[in-house]
């Protein structure tokens, strides 16, 4: 059974209603345990939405995806995410699944908004985490899928930048999809800049 915290903890933010919930049993205390003796926190407060886009970046480092997932344990969220096909095979594939992973072919990124609209108009809540960088190498600008997703399903995209500097991940306010797609997603660049990729 899934017990709501009604208290906020100087880690981790308070977890409203309607965001997908999930049990980890011990991997909650493993994700706290991780943020804490790393020296990491979550900042800014958990929108109550059932269904968003969760745009993360700047993503700099596998690190990332430690962090990251270290936060979602310690909140007890649901989240999904897509990656590169070729992660989901094997033993590696199965814990992706187990993770929220969806496999996806990015030769096919028309495909890929399809497919993840058809997923927001049938799979009930759920939060889709997205990397608008799309690698975790240094880009000149972020790709327009994760938005493109957001305006074709209809809903909000949650910011979430992960801050080396201050070692945190700050949930910023969610932001409504707009239909002139290239000017909306260079607002989220900017609004991303003010925040510090890992350095080496």
């Amino acid at each position: 059974m899934l017990i709501r915290r009604r208290l906020s903890s100087p880690l981790i933010p308070f977890v409203p209603e309607l965001p997908p919930r999930r049990g980890y049993g011990p991997l909650h205390g493993l994700g706290r345990g991780w943020l804490r003796l790393a020296g990491w926190r979550v900042e800014g407060n958990v929108p109550d939405l059932a269904r968003c886009v969760v745009a993360v970046a700047p993503h700099s480092s596998n690190w990332d995806f430690v962090h990251a997932v270290a936060a979602v344990f310690a909140l007890g969220l649901r989240i999904s995410f897509i990656g590169k096909h070729t992660l989901f095979r094997g033993s590696l594939g199965t814990f992706m699944r187990w993770l929220g992973g969806m496999p996806v072919d990015r030769s096919r990124p028309n495909g890929l908004v399809e497919d993840m609209v058809e997923a927001f108009a049938h799979a009930g809540p759920l939060w889709l985490a997205i990397a608008p960088e799309g690698t975790r190498t240094r880009v000149e600008g972020f790709k327009s899928g994760f938005y493109r997703i957001a305006l074709a399903a209809r809903v909000p995209i949650l910011p979430v930048a992960i801050n080396y500097r201050s070692r945190s991940i700050i949930l910023l306010p969610a932001v409504v999809a707009q239909a002139e797609v290239e000017r909306g997603v260079g607002q989220m660049q900017t609004l991303f800049a003010a925040y510090g990729a890992r350095k080496g």
